[in-house]
């Protein structure tokens, strides 16, 4: 019982010659240079949402100091959040061939014997659980919102949130343990020491040695460079299928895992649509003829229908609709009525006399994001609209026909559909 109970536990139970301190330690650094960016990119999506502006916006009311970086998101340039979060999409399924190769290539850690031998082993375990479980729980949430499925409890935002912060938590302590061991091993540039006998792993394992190496190794099948090789293949399928969806062009149709990777018919609203008006609830007579917007702010309140708004200055917008999931499209031309034209209708203003902020309600009755909050430098972008047509043509009912909000920069779900009431500087 000193080597472990039967089965994993026991030293030549894992037999592959590949596993070593070498291996794990290249895929190590691939996965904590991927992570860093999608971590980055992560918090820059939250950011892009504004949750410290209105609680309609924050879908993680209990951070804390976890928002200490929030800062007002820009509008320029105009394909921001389709870079950040494009990237944070498509490098996170890229990586994750890099990810099961390294838990391939630790498993005997997790089951190594015995389980505590000391307070800074224990902390050292503690840390390689929490990362372990953090890393699979937030590959696979991404996944599945990428997909639209949801089959965990609770709001993916708050869990994908959350859970982040608890990965990188663990992620810095294993590095901090662990960055010795890594530069030992990549010192010697992936040659084959040979395996170790039971008492010589046991003995590294204690040392502060990695207790990878197996001890009756089986005849290897392929190199450890060709099993690189094997991962970055998998790895760069995965992109081919994957980032036609953020790059658009004709790399789209190669988008495999992007269900919402195909336009929606042809013509001027043949480009994607997240959540259709049916899916949400909204109705042909909440759109119909009897549709009307009002327009709140500055103490006075004006009701326009459709046809009122088109008599309107109009004005275009080159922009284009990048949503939380990576999938994005190009530019589309949308005219309509500048957000601060209609601000200064009611008379809304700020201090230095400009617009400021508005709150954005749907008359969507179903699902989340029916509101949203826009900063005033979002309201103040020439570019944001009140559009009402798009590429020519009126708007589709699930492209959001009477108007919809567009904005530089901003996530599609706060870019709100069949927008019933407009309030500047209303409640945030």
């Amino acid at each position: 019982m000193r080597e472990g109970p039967p089965g994993p536990s026991r030293p030549g139970f894992w037999r592959s010659p590949l596993r070593g301190p070498w291996l794990t330690s290249v895929l190590g650094l691939v996965l904590l240079a991927g992570v860093a960016v999608v971590f980055t990119t992560g918090l820059l999506s939250y950011a892009a949402y504004n949750p410290d502006l209105s609680p309609v916006n924050d879908k993680t009311p209990d951070k804390g100091l976890l928002g200490f970086y929030l800062f007002d998101w820009p509008t320029e340039p105009r394909w921001l959040y389709r870079l950040t979060q494009g990237l944070h999409v498509t490098l996170g399924i890229v990586l994750v061939p890099v990810l099961l190769a390294k838990l391939w290539s630790v498993i005997p850690r997790l089951f190594a014997w015995p389980p505590v031998r000391s307070a800074a082993h224990a902390l050292e375990r503690l840390s390689l659980l929490l990362l372990v479980g953090g890393a699979v729980f937030q590959f696979a949430t991404g996944l599945l919102n990428v997909q639209l499925t949801y089959l965990f409890p609770g709001s993916f935002y708050r869990l994908h949130f959350y859970g982040a912060w608890v990965f990188i938590a663990a992620l810095g302590v294993h590095v901090a343990l662990r960055l010795r061991v890594v530069v030992r091993a990549l010192s010697t540039r992936g040659r084959d020491t040979g395996p170790l006998s039971p008492a010589a792993r046991a003995s590294s394992a204690v040392s502060g040695g990695t207790g990878l190496e197996a001890t009756r190794p089986a005849p290897a099948t392929v190199s450890r460079r060709g099993a690189l090789a094997i991962v970055g293949l998998g790895s760069l399928t995965l992109f081919a299928v994957t980032a036609g969806q953020s790059i658009g062009g004709p790399l789209r149709p190669t988008a495999l895992l992007a269900p919402r990777g195909r336009n929606p018919g042809s013509g001027p609203n043949g480009f994607q649509v997240n959540k259709t008006a049916a899916a949400v609830g909204v109705s042909p007579g909440d759109i119909g003829p009897d549709w009307r917007l009002a327009v709140r702010g500055g103490g006075r309140e004006r009701v326009l229908d459709r046809a009122e708004l088109l008599a309107l200055a109009q004005h275009s917008a080159a922009l284009p609709i990048a949503c939380v999931e990576g999938w994005s499209t190009a530019d589309q031309e949308w005219s309509g009525v500048r957000l601060a034209d209609l601000a200064a209708m009611v008379g809304a203003r700020t201090a230095d006399g400009g617009p400021p902020g508005v709150m954005v309600e749907s008359v969507q009755r179903e699902g989340a994001f029916r509101s949203a909050a826009l900063r005033a430098n979002q309201v103040r972008d020439p570019r944001s609209l009140l559009a009402l047509r798009v590429n020519g043509a009126d708007l589709s009912p699930d492209h959001g026909f009477p108007a919809r909000v567009i904005v530089p920069a901003n996530p599609g779900v706060h870019n709100t559909k069949w927008v019933g009431r407009l309030t500047f500087g209303g409640p945030a």
